[in-house]
């Protein structure tokens, strides 16, 4: 599935991407280090490869429980958007998590990728509520769901663990009805009215 927006272009991961991540992750380290889940002291957690950790997305993309897009913007890898956390059932709800590139940052892709993300999500895959997590103290995140207009709906303390710690998340979450007609639509919106 490829999903595309003017510059904006969606597609999922794959043992192809190996350079243009890393290249992109090790240029962005101490700017992505703040908001990177770690493992918790204890947990025996080994450092993933890139190959082990597309193979084991790609293995639960296949059970239907996540959906991992690499961002390209103009034709260049510049980050990656990631719905994990499928739940089907009565709840088909998931949750979306999401890094971008520093060096284009700012210029509005990664609201176009996550509204992309969850219209698709509300589209096809059919889910009924997205929730996103963030830090109080990541202002650009924080940005991008306001851009969007997905509604804070609480705090959730000790929610995960990062840089050594477990870090309190706000949860924002929307629902297909709040959502409608699309949150690219509600984007487009906006900015033709700027």
């Amino acid at each position: 599935m490829v999903l595309e927006s003017g510059a904006v272009r969606l597609r999922p991961i794959s043992a192809r991407d190996r350079r243009a991540w890393r290249e992109v992750r090790q240029r962005n380290q101490v700017w992505l280090h703040r908001w990177d889940a770690t493992a918790p002291p204890g947990t025996n957690a080994r450092p993933r490869t890139f190959g082990s950790m597309v193979r084991a997305m790609l293995r639960s993309a296949r059970a239907g429980k996540q959906l991992p897009f690499v961002i390209e913007y103009d034709g260049r890898f510049v980050g990656q958007v990631t719905v994990n956390n499928v739940i089907r059932g009565s709840a088909q709800f998931a949750s979306v998590g999401y890094w971008i590139d520093e060096r284009v940052a700012g210029r509005g892709i990664m609201p176009r990728a996550l509204a992309l993300t969850i219209d698709h999500c509300f589209g096809p895959v059919g889910l009924h509520r997205i929730e996103v997590a963030i830090r109080p103290e990541n202002h650009a995140s924080l940005r991008v769901v306001d851009k969007l207009e997905i509604p804070l709906v609480g705090l959730a303390a000790g929610y995960l663990h990062i840089d050594g710690d477990w870090r309190d998340h706000l949860l924002f979450g929307i629902t297909r009805e709040e959502a409608f007609p699309g949150l690219l639509h509600r984007l487009d919106s906006h900015q033709s009215q700027e």
